[in-house]
């Protein structure tokens, strides 16, 4: 699809509370409504037993299915102008139970830029203390799952095999990188 030019007018051709379908020449993609973004959450439990990873299982509409994922939450849906670290922060305790003593911004990233605007800040979180049932706000239904990360892969193929459906931020977890 050809990239249309930077002073080819954005026509609005539809807009929800959360998401803004947008036309830009023949290009077509989503945004964010109101600005917003998201703050993902990588969350490393180290204890006696070893390194695991905290990861959320919930069910997606748009898949169908259960989705394998990392915590993750808006960042602005309610207050505007709010820091990226703040709603992680709110995020991790609402969906996993956890809170963190430390955090680490790693930076911006992109879902799926080639029809998605939306970014995300990713953020390392260490020094877990578990201090609720976690599950999710308003019906979520959020699965929490402490992995230990030397048997991620074998964990996620488990879940695949199940019909789960993977993010592809778990990805970065069976590359490592980040956990190093």
């Amino acid at each position: 699809m050809p990239r249309p030019s930077p002073d080819t007018p954005i026509e609005t051709r539809w807009e929800g509370r959360f998401i803004t379908v947008k036309q830009q020449g023949t290009w077509e993609y989503v945004s964010r409504s109101r600005g917003i973004h998201a703050a993902v959450i990588l969350a490393i439990d180290e204890a006696a037993d070893g390194r695991h990873v905290i990861l959320v299982e919930q069910y997606r509409v748009p898949l169908k299915v259960r989705c394998l994922e990392l915590p993750a939450g808006l960042v602005g849906d309610d207050v505007s102008g709010e820091a990226a670290e703040i709603a992680a922060e709110r995020e991790l305790e609402e969906e996993t139970g956890y809170r963190a003593a430390s955090w680490r911004t790693v930076g911006e990233f992109f879902s799926s830029p080639g029809m998605v605007s939306e970014s995300f800040t990713l953020l390392v979180a260490t020094g877990l203390t578990k201090v609720g049932q976690g599950g999710g706000v308003d019906g979520e239904d959020i699965i929490v799952h402490r992995v230990p990360l030397d048997g991620i892969e074998d964990f996620v193929a488990a879940k695949r095999a199940e019909g789960c459906g993977i993010d592809v931020r778990v990805a970065m977890l069976l590359a490592g990188g980040l956990l190093a």
